[in-house]
């Protein structure tokens, strides 16, 4: 599966962005989808995590209750609704794929089969 992130973008504290992971192939219900972030000078770090119905859902404690994660299987599409956005969520946010089940999470990087290219956000103070 091909993974397309898009959406980044610069945006003052407190503000919102949406980014959009389109998935290409007639499989995109059978996999889990998750959404990690990568700062510079930083490993890559698990944001947040979705099953295959969009029923189950983890997230980071760093982003739990500003994030959202959904997916509209229909449309082959993942997204990830940031509020309340901080300058320490500055970062390029990837969209991964992950075969199999949910299971606890997918909250590891090495869960994930698949990796979209990266779309960064940017969070002024």
């Amino acid at each position: 599966v091909q993974l397309q992130a898009s959406g980044g973008g610069l945006v003052q504290a407190g503000g919102s962005l949406r980014l959009s992971c389109a998935a290409s192939g007639r499989t995109f219900s059978s996999y889990v989808m998750g959404w990690f972030r990568q700062a510079p000078g930083k490993e890559r770090e698990f944001v947040a995590t979705i099953s295959w119905s969009g029923g189950t859902t983890g997230y980071a404690d760093s982003v739990k209750g500003r994030f959202t994660i959904s997916r509209d299987n229909a449309k082959n599409t993942v997204y990830l609704q940031m509020n309340s956005l901080k300058p320490e969520d500055t970062a390029v946010y990837y969209c991964a794929a992950a075969a199999g089940h949910y299971g606890l999470g997918r909250r590891r990087p090495d869960d994930y089969d698949y990796w979209g290219q990266g779309t960064l956000v940017t969070v002024s103070s």
